[in-house]
């Protein structure tokens, strides 16, 4: 007799690829409809399933944990960060915790660099401008931008999408700056020709832009908080393509609003998906719907390696991408 296939529980529609593949290994039950699942629909899924695979948009905390069932021993995340999971509770239920990283690298630090010359330049302003037919003709001081040849980038977490970012920038001609918890390898420094500073707010006060890439996590809640935005000079970029909650999103906006930051750029939200509307009012301001890792190549990535971690932990070895309290 064939071994009983676990029954996994998927939150949300992956690609169509994947799915299949879930399909012919696991007991799989997809979500179809693809929208986000409810408390109730979650507790039931934490009831039955021996795997949940969930997304950033689920809220797996401790009251949800509280009502899985025996079986569920796996959450297999589809996604690089895990703030939405409470990883204390799920370890002393004794269920492990996987997520994707490694595959969302290169695509976010596209998207970042694509911020990055957008905002100095005013693209998604023009664009607007042009779609809406207001556009009267070239002028030599029409709708004059910034160059970011020569400018100071200041990377805040120098991790896998931080580096990626800076040998992009380098490309570019800007000079790397870097604030981390830990100082990278000197080699590494080398290569990136990247200036270390042990001081946040010592970097914060002599950057061109300011581009973050670290997670979510109790210590980097409101990481740029009101204090540390107004260190900012005024001729000053933020980026952010890591999580809304690493910046007061209000004191970002009272700046950007009285012309104390000249313009920002941001893929994720304090509260998302609702956004501050003061914020949508903004023209030097880029907004995106969470894009930073939207490539078909990086889900299905993310996908497969989903189903290693749940390949390997069936099979009773320690799934590769086990998410550790001291990793975060």
């Amino acid at each position: 007799m064939a071994p009983k296939k676990p029954v996994v529980i998927v939150t949300r529609k992956l690609p169509d690829a994947i799915e299949t593949r879930m399909m012919e290994l696991f007991d799989a039950r997809l979500n179809v409809d693809d929208r986000p699942m409810s408390k109730l629909e979650l507790v039931e899924a934490v009831k039955t399933a021996d795997v949940l695979v969930p997304t950033v948009t689920d809220r797996i905390d401790a009251t949800l944990l509280s009502q899985a069932g025996p079986n569920l021993r796996l959450i297999a995340n589809f996604g690089n960060g895990v703030d939405h999971i409470d990883l204390a509770t799920a370890r002393s239920r004794g269920v492990i915790v996987t997520n994707t990283p490694g595959v969302l690298t290169e695509d976010t630090a596209d998207m970042t660099m694509a911020m990055i010359l957008a905002v100095p330049r005013r693209l998604a302003e023009g664009e607007r401008l042009v779609r809406a037919n207001k556009w009267g003709g070239w002028g030599p001081t029409f709708m004059l931008g910034h160059r970011i040849w020569g400018k100071r980038l200041g990377i805040i977490g120098m991790g896998r999408i931080g580096q990626a970012v800076a040998r992009r920038a380098r490309g570019f001609g800007l000079s790397i700056h870097y604030h981390n918890r830990k100082r990278v390898h000197p080699d590494l420094e080398a290569e990136l020709e990247a200036t270390y500073w042990e001081s946040l707010d010592q970097m914060l006060a002599r950057m061109d832009i300011i581009s973050v890439h670290c997670p979510h996590t109790p210590a980097t809640y409101h990481l740029l908080s009101a204090r540390r935005l107004k260190l900012l000079q005024p001729h000053a970029y933020v980026v952010n393509t890591a999580r809304g909650e690493v910046i007061d999103e209000n004191a970002l906006t009272r700046m950007l609003t009285r012309g104390e930051l000249a313009g920002a750029a941001l893929d994720v939200f304090e509260h998302e998906p609702a956004i501050n509307p003061k914020l949508l009012a903004l023209d030097n301001v880029l907004l995106l719907p969470h894009l930073g890792s939207a490539t078909i190549e990086g889900r299905v990535d993310m996908g497969e390696k989903v189903i290693i971690n749940i390949k390997t932990f069936v099979d009773g070895h320690n799934p590769p991408d086990r998410v550790l309290a001291s990793m975060l």
